[in-house]
């Protein structure tokens, strides 16, 4: 049976968080101390990406269960299977793509966005990619994002077939071309994937950088996009520390515009 799933609206300007809710142990002290680390995480966050999804599939009630544990506002972003993106390479997907549809309709309302990442080796192909998302909109209305690793992604072509399945395409750092230096595609959602750079995975970002990207959130906010930002530099622990950082600079941001100054 087909399954349809529909995402919801964000209702806020920007959604910060981790590919994951491990709690770093030096930063137990930030969160609550009851609850599980997925009730505790989203106390401090509003979002969420689920990456191991990509790995291997969740039953229903285990989309449930994460869902009953966090509040209304919170939302999780989903990463495909690599059945659908790696082995199929958006061909002939919808199968595989459909069972992992039946799975997360257990996040009900609390699914935020789809995270398609491609492998670096599968080229743009515009009769390919017309195909698959032509396919995924009829099972899924919500918000979709992409990753693509290989340059010929990074076109206007690409960008403008995109844009007309209300899909964006996710920046991604460490940014791997010139071209890829800021988000495409569709322009009403701009989600960024921050996987630590130099060192992928491991490395922090400092402040000042962390600074530069609020300012961009905010001009995206003036600009009427949905935001997401998502750290991936988790294998150090770093990615919730950066968050946290992102999410002060971000309301420390807001409220010195409201004052007007």
């Amino acid at each position: 049976m087909r399954s349809t799933i529909r995402a919801a609206e964000p209702s806020q300007d920007w959604r910060i968080g981790c590919a994951g809710w491990n709690l770093p142990r030096a930063l137990w002290p930030v969160f609550p101390a009851e609850g599980s680390h997925l009730e505790r995480y989203a106390q401090r966050f509003d979002a969420v990406e689920i990456d191991s999804s990509f790995y291997r599939p969740h039953r229903r009630e285990t989309y449930e269960r994460w869902a009953a544990s966090t509040p209304e506002g919170f939302r999780f972003a989903v990463k495909l299977p690599k059945a659908v993106t790696h082995e199929r390479r958006l061909i002939g997907a919808m199968p595989a793509f459909e069972a992992f549809a039946a799975q997360v309709e257990g996040l009900g309302s609390k699914l935020g966005a789809l995270v398609v990442q491609l492998p670096p080796s599968l080229a743009f192909d515009a009769e390919a990619v017309r195909g698959f998302f032509t396919a995924l909109r009829h099972r899924h209305r919500g918000a979709v994002v992409l990753e693509p690793r290989h340059r010929s992604w990074f076109t206007p072509q690409a960008d403008g077939l995109l844009s007309d399945f209300e899909v964006a395409r996710v920046l991604a750092d460490p940014v791997l071309f010139d071209e890829a230096a800021a988000p495409g595609g569709w322009s009403g959602l701009v989600y960024l994937r921050l996987h630590g750079s130099p060192r992928r995975y491991w490395s922090a970002y400092d402040e000042e950088l962390l600074a530069r990207l609020a300012r961009r959130l905010q001009r995206a906010k003036e600009e009427g996009a949905q935001c997401w930002c998502v750290f991936d530099n988790t294998a150090g622990g770093e990615a919730t520390g950066n968050a946290l950082t992102l999410r002060r600079l971000l309301e420390n941001q807001s409220s010195t515009r409201g004052d007007g100054t």
